[in-house]
């Protein structure tokens, strides 16, 4: 590391610097970008994914074999009839009343077919005291949550005339409603609330309403773009709500931080006396350096989702790595366009006391204003950095160790939305009565000939067997399609919503009573779904995913920091402090939802669990995320050593005049990220308290004491390299040098004072 002239290289000086001198043009191709791109979606339409095509294994094998044979399941409605206490029973009229009325009701609607009597199908329970009218609704499937409402409102009716008795309706049509309902409320509150929030903490930071404002523009129009360009790749890739929702989140959390980094520099460096051009160079040519470094490890981090061969992911991980480039190209080209229209005038709209225009005359750096305290504890942490190491790394080991025991599993209704939703307390009353009832397996059986004598006593053998090994308590319904030559087999699981038990009752069907009968028969295919066998299946791919996700975003990410840094120390410290972090939030995940410590504090009371996409895809958001403040950072700290500041210096250099952008940059985040631990859904409070918890815990602990601790421990060797790799491409800083020191070039080639 040694002193010189330093040349402002690279494509992000590059392409800011054009920005500059053609703002107007670089607005109008952003616009333009994000007009035709929007377009473009929404001329071209959205596919979403189908779920039942979503999963590898029986679940897909199985809902191919039905759609090849063409056939469409409806979405099955159950009503509960269920005798209070003293109430009459099953054999009584006022019972039998009952049911009459509840499906005279039903078929009034107009939006029922095949209603049954628990009569005929022996859906009475063992003690007589509940019974289920069951029927499909009308049309597909997968739009069936459209039309229950009017079906949902007939039951109700029936209710009011029979109060000794409860009435309740359950079905893949209602419980989608109820789904949609709260996912849509919940997802449209966190949402609302988002941009207020981020646009309120930015107000805070800056203190300039124009200033406030460009972070928040640009996030906005990147997921904009984003939308529509997702629109257009759902026909090669099929995209969903989930996806969109993920897109949303972390196009705003690393939208406004790519603004928010540039933005600062430049101000940091018009505080320092320079002009507006130059410090939108240095800007360019550092903080954008720095966005792309972080912008492209980013969306290799997002990209690791592709490895799952799981649907949903792969939807979520390519619309991610869709909109952090988006935002990494228009902060690294719009930006420096705006902020050379707009001049000084970026400080328009000063908001009294929150402007820190006094300061700014004082300090070298308005993102010093925030840094006394991080004077404070760096001072500490680097004249004891061993037992800084120490400390800090046992603290967050201590947090990490509850993930040793992480269970993961899909969560059930009851574990979803708790008691909150009265459609709780029937899926919990149905599956007390009946186990297993309301979310049987579904066999599906196809043979050469189905009412051959020999596929129907296999049949009658799996109906028998079923119940005789204990995997099922009965009863089971066959239902038969003659000219596709299947048969659908309804099997009721022992174990009911206990997932766990529910699955050994499924592994034993397929294991055991499967092989017994239907396997015995040449030219059967029985495939086995249903939603324990779908949550079965999902687990198993996605355990099969989790060492190569995990391997390529992590081998891909040192090798960039590597290239970034020319730095194999930085490269290999940069891995461990972020696996440190996510440890740490699997840690806190594990701690809350499944040990329930603290859990009453975000409404997660008995959960138990940790939903199962949740581990992977936290392990890629937060290694991509948690590069941006640790690119910010390290590159600062580069840029210092290489001015000539001893190591120690330039440490605390580099992380003193960050903090102010990181803090802001991490309350953002956390605040964003704590809104969906309000939500309703158990699922999204996990990720909420997991993302904002990592983001803290990096912002904190991890750059405020491990990195300067790590750092200063290692000196000179920060900087090591083999010399077998100095034939590496050189992808190292666009430097900024002291402005009495140096002087740099533009990319032009001109000397540019600094």
């Amino acid at each position: 590391m040694g002193n010189g002239d330093i040349r402002v290289r690279g494509l992000a000086a590059r392409a800011g610097g054009w920005s500059a001198r053609h703002r107007w043009a670089a607005v109008g191709i952003w616009v333009l970008f994000v007009v035709l791109a929007m377009g473009l979606g929404s001329a071209a339409g959205r596919v979403d994914v189908d779920e039942s095509q979503a999963l590898k294994g029986e679940t897909k094998t199985a809902a191919q074999i039905i759609e090849d044979a063409g056939i469409e399941e409806p979405a099955g409605e159950t009503v509960l009839v269920q005798a209070k206490d003293g109430g009459p029973k099953a054999t009584d009229a006022e019972f039998r009343a009952a049911v009459d009325a509840v499906m005279a009701a039903v078929e009034k609607t107009g939006e029922v077919t095949d209603v049954t009597s628990p009569y005929d199908t022996d859906m009475v329970s063992a003690d007589g005291r509940s019974a289920l009218v069951q029927f499909d609704m009308r049309g597909e499937a997968d739009t069936a949550a459209e039309r229950v409402e009017p079906v949902l409102d007939a039951v109700a009716d029936v209710q009011k005339d029979h109060a000794s008795l409860t009435i309740e309706e359950i079905g893949s049509a209602s419980m989608m409603k109820t789904f949609d309902d709260a996912f849509g409320d919940d997802f449209q509150k966190a949402e609302y609330s988002a941009v207020p929030v981020a646009l309120g903490i930015l107000l805070i930071a800056f203190g300039a309403i124009v200033a406030a404002l460009l972070p928040v523009l640009l996030a906005i129009t990147a997921i904009m773009a984003t939308m529509g360009l997702m629109g257009i790749v759902s026909h090669v890739m099929p995209m969903g709500d989930v996806a969109n929702s993920v897109m949303l989140l972390v196009g705003l959390a690393v939208g406004v931080d790519y603004c928010l980094f540039y933005l600062r520099r430049e101000r940091e460096e018009r505080a320092a006396g320079r002009d507006p051009q130059t410090a939108l160079r240095i800007a360019a040519a550092t903080s954008g350096r720095a966005i792309v470094v972080s912008g492209v490890t980013v969306c290799v981090a997002m990209a690791g989702m592709l490895f799952t061969g799981i649907a949903d992911f792969e939807a979520m991980g390519l619309a991610s790595l869709i909109v952090v480039a988006v935002a990494m190209v228009g902060s690294v080209t719009v930006l420096p366009a705006l902020l050379s229209l707009l001049g000084h005038r970026v400080e328009k709209g000063k908001i009294p006391y929150l402007h820190p225009e006094s300061k700014l005359r004082r300090k070298r750096a308005s993102g010093q204003r925030e840094s006394r305290m991080w004077t404070t504890v760096l001072n500490a942490v680097l004249k004891r950095p061993v037992v800084s190491v120490v400390v800090a790394t046992g603290a967050l080991l201590a947090v990490a160790a509850p993930a040793v025991g992480m269970k993961t599993q899909n969560l059930t209704l009851d574990q979803e939305f708790g008691d909150s939703l009265p459609i709780v307390q029937t899926y919990n009353r149905v599956n007390e009565a009946f186990p297993g009832g309301s979310e049987p397996a579904e066999v599906v059986v196809r043979a050469d000939d189905i009412d051959s004598a020999e596929v129907q006593s296999a049949l009658a053998a799996f109906k028998k067997e079923a119940v005789d090994s204990g995997a099922s308590k009965g009863p089971v319904e066959i239902k038969l399609h003659d000219k596709q030559n299947l048969a659908f087999v309804y099997v009721p699981l022992v174990g009911g919503s206990d997932l766990d038990k529910a699955g050994e009752s499924l592994e034993k069907l397929r294991d055991e009573v499967r092989p017994a009968t239907l396997g015995k028969v040449d030219g059967v295919e029985a495939p086995i779904t249903g939603q324990v066998a779908g949550s079965h299946d999902f687990n198993n791919q996605l355990a099969g995913a989790v060492v190569p996700v995990f391997a390529f975003v992590v081998v891909f990410a040192f090798f960039l920091m590597l290239l970034s840094f020319r730095s194999l120390t930085i490269a290999v410290t940069s891995i461990a402090l972020n696996l440190l972090s996510v440890g740490a939030a699997y840690g806190i995940l594990v701690a809350v939802f499944q040990h329930g410590w603290g859990a009453s504090l975000v409404g997660a009371e008995g959960v138990g669990a940790i939903i199962t996409w949740l581990p992977l895809f936290l392990f890629v958001i937060l290694f991509g995320l948690s590069m941006d403040y640790h690119v910010f950072v390290v590159s600062r700290i580069r840029e210092a050593r290489l001015k000539g500041r001893s190591t120690n210096e330039a440490i605390k250099h580099g992380v003193v005049t960050t903090a102010g952008v990181v803090t802001s940059a991490a309350v953002i985040m956390v605040a964003v990220f704590a809104i969906f631990g309000t939500l309703s859904m158990q699922s999204m409070k996990q990720m909420g308290v997991g993302l904002a918890a990592a983001v803290l815990i990096d912002a904190t602990v991890i750059r405020g004491v491990l990195l300067p601790a790590v750092m200063a421990l290692l000196g000179e060797r920060n900087w090591y390299l083999p010399s077998w790799l100095n034939r590496m491409p050189d992808l190292t800083h666009d430097e900024a040098p002291e402005a009495v020191t140096y002087q740099a070039r533009d990319d032009e080639g001109e000397r540019v004072p600094v």
